[in-house]
């Protein structure tokens, strides 16, 4: 089984600065990304990337799965007892995780490289480390200034994190690129996992993921590129913080360069 997803375990030898086997990596994340439930959807984007690429659907992500924790271990390759992050709100007071994260591992690799964050949660902000990313974007470029407190609840759905994605992706060609779509999350816990509300809110992820997709074809990237896709947890009725399958399993599909295709995972979670 897979104890966590590690974005950072597996970008790291992908932005190697002696021989990296990939140019461009994207990550993108499904909050609360049940798969069960996203294989019901009608996502022919995601599904086109997991029929031609290497998945499974059962890793596991954290205990608990919160969204903030569960992001931190996928983009610095630990758990919590590790990170630290063990809040799931955006807590200015609290600083940024004390880790490194693949951010930080990128610009060790060639500080000339460009990365970018673009989400849905302000508190993302949290593993926005100084000097690790060039973009934050959360409905907007952020600096380094404190957020107004008018804004700490901010929440922005995945087809407008994606149009403020796709202009980034074809100026600057991001080495790494960090996109995470919430709209599963708000409308599980609003209505229900599995509910046709959730199936077609994510049904627009996947269309926030096929502008991301044409972005990087655009861009002439799509040789050089790998494509991570994957979740913080699953969700059961309007919840999702029990070590339960319904919420710890996620995706993880790899996709494009130094990726071998049409490769699944069958082994049984322990």
């Amino acid at each position: 089984m897979l104890r966590h997803l590690s974005a950072a375990l597996f970008l790291t030898p992908l932005l190697a600065a002696a021989a990296p086997r990939s140019a461009h990596v994207f990550v993108i994340s499904f909050d609360g990304g049940n798969p069960q439930i996203m294989q019901q959807a009608d996502m022919p984007h995601f599904q086109r990337l997991v029929a031609e690429g290497a998945h499974t659907f059962s890793a596991s992500t954290i205990v608990p799965s919160k969204t903030l924790p569960s992001h931190t271990s996928m983009l610095t390759g630990v758990d919590i007892a590790k990170h630290g992050v063990d809040w799931n709100d955006y807590l200015p007071i609290r600083g940024t995780v004390r880790l490194p994260t693949v951010f930080d591992l990128t610009k060790q690799a060639d500080p000339a490289l460009p990365t970018a964050l673009f989400c849905g949660k302000i508190k993302f902000r949290h593993l926005w480390k100084p000097g690790s990313l060039d973009v934050f974007d959360c409905g907007g470029v952020y600096d380094e200034k404190p957020v107004p407190a008018s804004e700490e609840k901010k929440l922005v759905p995945a087809l407008e994190v994606a149009a403020r994605a796709v202009p980034y992706i074809l100026e600057k060609k991001p080495a790494l690129c960090f996109i995470h779509m919430p709209d599963g999350d708000t409308i599980g816990h609003k209505i229900g996992w599995g509910t046709p509300e959730q199936l077609a809110a994510f049904k627009d992820c996947d269309n926030a993921l096929g502008q991301i997709l044409a972005a990087i074809d655009q861009a002439g990237l799509r040789d050089s590129s790998t494509i991570l896709l994957s979740a913080d947890h699953g969700g059961k009725e309007r919840n999702h913080f029990n070590p339960i399958p319904e919420d710890i399993h996620i995706p993880w599909v790899a996709w494009g360069k130094g990726v071998a295709k049409a490769t699944a995972s069958r082994k049984k979670p322990s």
